[in-house]
């Protein structure tokens, strides 16, 4: 294809520069009118939103304001002592109920609260602002008569404004109706809590006329036309998808209203529109402003493209060295992603080998507490053994000299090392079983004997005394071996800390084991004489394989494992310093007392 002359690029851009001047134009108008549009539509729906939002707020906190109400007047109709009143009317009667009903106004908030015959005429009052004619023009007595609850909103004798629910009293026996209780629930405190929102909110009743708003100008008059005042002026009117108060210097609002069923009302809620507006200009004025700078940068890529046309050559140039650059950098970055790839190899066998020694320390670490618990075992059975042998020996030549009145006895105690022995082989498949997922009440006492038996022959080798200090019938909501996981490692640790690297321990070497109840949980305490624990390193004593014995000792696995399983169990362990020596405090879920042992 020829490439264009000079006059022809001329030519070829000016028509390309009026292109973009009427394209910019066209966009430019119908920008504005989409943006306009749909900005608008955007506020409207999100005034719309926080004005439903805060109607149902302001419903449900009226509601419940209304709903106290309107349960005391069937609570008092109740009452022997009001219904005494109508049998028995008198002024001493009048005056204590007078005083009832003066401590019932008090204590509900109410305006005031009124008995009254069924027609109305007020026998006892707690304040008198209800009079008889009041009651008698608000159509109570119409509603009570049919035994139902009766509502009105009142005007009462000091100009305040007032909600009436009414009951009925029953009479002798329950039947027929003679009198009825008001209480008048105040209308002040329910717009005084409306006069903290920003919104106008007004309640209407069945024939639109407002009376409750947090614009006391507006109360007793229609908002909308209503057949009930004909010929009064409404306070709104419909201006498209707004409402227009004149009232309010003309102001356009976006109302939110909803029927509430039991009171017979409508809540109106109305957000001023002028975000509405806002948005829209901002929105008109955004979408022009984009418009025209898309306009500016399409005429100056146009002219720019026009200035630049007679540098093709040398950029094209400069674009092949560029090229030639770029395969030279590709392939380093080649090389270099090999050489990651193969670290990242390296660093992931490195890994593998790492949790395979873990995995052997902690095979390692199990065969040595299998040592313990062997040489545990062997000590503890060779005793009973041969005592048992020595009984067996005594009955023997009891029975060869005809002495057989102490053989009971020798038997007796063959019988007694034979339970213990059993005891002992039970606490040994306890510890080896694997522990369950469930957590059951389980008794401390027991479970810490059981411990005590399989690392007992190591402190009494060590020369430590182990002393005990438990509350009877104390049960955690545990696991019974994982419990006595517990006690073996931190007993056995403490015994190592105590002899400090030699055979034997310092003369007056002990452990104390307290276990106490403290509300819903368990608090176990593990303590020793010793050195205790050096603060440096009382954070890292939990993590794995730290350990502060001499090499070759130990694994550091312990005190993690105990960790780990306190929290399985939703509980806590921590170390601290107590009289120069170390105490592990144990914190487990408490179980209800009087249990049997679990697993």
């Amino acid at each position: 294809m020829a490439t264009p002359n000079g006059a022809q690029l001329r030519r070829r851009y000016r028509l390309a520069t009026r292109a973009v001047v009427g394209g910019t134009l066209v966009c430019l108008v119908l920008s504005v009118w989409l943006a306009r549009d749909w900005a608008g539509a955007r506020a409207f729906d999100q005034l719309r939103g926080s004005a439903e939002e805060s109607l149902a707020l302001q419903i449900e906190a009226l509601t419940g304001v209304m709903e106290k109400y309107r349960l005391i007047p069937p609570l008092l109709s109740r009452r022997a002592d009001i219904r005494d009143l109508f049998a028995s009317p008198g002024r001493e009667r009048a005056e204590s109920m007078r005083t009832l009903l003066m401590r019932v106004a008090g204590a509900s908030g109410a305006r005031d609260v009124a008995i009254a015959d069924i027609d109305g005429n007020v026998l006892a009052s707690a304040r008198g602002l209800a009079g008889t004619q009041t009651i008698a023009r608000s159509g109570l007595a119409v509603a009570v008569s049919q035994r139902r609850l009766g509502r009105a909103a009142l005007r009462l004798a000091d100009g305040s404004r007032a909600y009436a629910f009414a009951s009925h009293i029953a009479g002798p026996n329950g039947h027929g109706n003679v009198g009825m209780i008001v209480v008048m629930v105040p209308f002040g405190a329910i717009e005084a809590n409306w006069s903290l929102s920003s919104y106008p909110i007004i309640v209407t009743d069945a024939h639109e006329f407002v009376f409750l708003s947090n614009r006391p100008e507006w109360v007793g008059k229609p908002w909308k036309a209503s057949e009930a005042a004909p010929g009064v002026a409404p306070l709104s009117y419909s201006a498209g998808e707004f409402m227009r108060v004149p009232q309010a210097a003309n102001a356009r609002y976006v109302e939110a209203s909803r029927t509430i069923p039991i009171l017979g009302w409508t809540m109106h809620v109305l957000a001023d529109s002028a975000p509405v507006e806002t948005a829209r200009r901002n929105a008109a004025l955004l979408a022009g402003l984009a418009v025209i700078l898309a306009g500016m940068i399409a005429f100056l890529v146009v002219v720019r493209r026009e200035m630049n046309h007679a540098r093709i050559r040398r950029e094209k140039a400069q674009s092949m060295r560029l090229e030639r650059l770029v395969r030279d950098r590709t392939a380093e970055l080649s090389e270099v992603n090999v050489a990651l790839r193969n670290e990242i190899e390296v660093r992931r066998l490195t890994e593998e080998q790492l949790r395979e020694t873990q995995d052997e320390l902690v095979h390692a670490a199990k065969l040595a507490v299998i040592g313990q618990m062997s040489a545990t075992l062997s000590h503890e059975y060779n005793q009973p053994l041969a005592a048992i042998k020595t009984y067996a020996d005594n009955a023997a030549r009891m029975v060869e000299r005809g002495k057989t009145a102490a053989l009971p006895d020798a038997l007796a105690r063959i019988g007694q090392m034979v339970d213990r022995m059993s005891a002992l082989s039970r606490t040994l498949l306890a510890f080896s079983r694997k522990p369950g997922t469930a957590l059951v009440p389980v008794p401390v006492e027991p479970v810490v004997g059981e411990a005590l038996l399989l690392v007992g022959q190591k402190a009494k080798k060590a020369g430590v005394a182990v002393t005990t200090d438990i509350e009877p019938d104390l049960a955690a909501h545990t696991g019974r071996i994982r419990l006595s996981q517990i006690i073996v490692n931190l007993v056995g640790n403490a015994v190592d800390a105590l002899c400090g690297g030699e055979d034997r321990a310092p003369a007056g070497a002990r452990i104390a084991i307290v276990a106490r109840g403290d509300g819903g949980r368990v608090r176990i305490e593990i303590s020793d004489n010793g050195p205790g624990i050096d603060p440096a390193v009382r954070e890292k004593i939990f993590e794995p394989f730290f350990t502060t014995k001499p090499v070759g000792s130990g694994l550091g696995l312990g005190l993690s494992i105990v960790d780990s399983v306190v929290r399985d169990l939703q509980g806590s362990v921590r170390v601290e310093n107590r009289d120069g020596g170390a105490c592990f405090v144990i914190d487990l879920p408490a179980a209800g007392r009087q249990v049997r042992a679990a697993e």
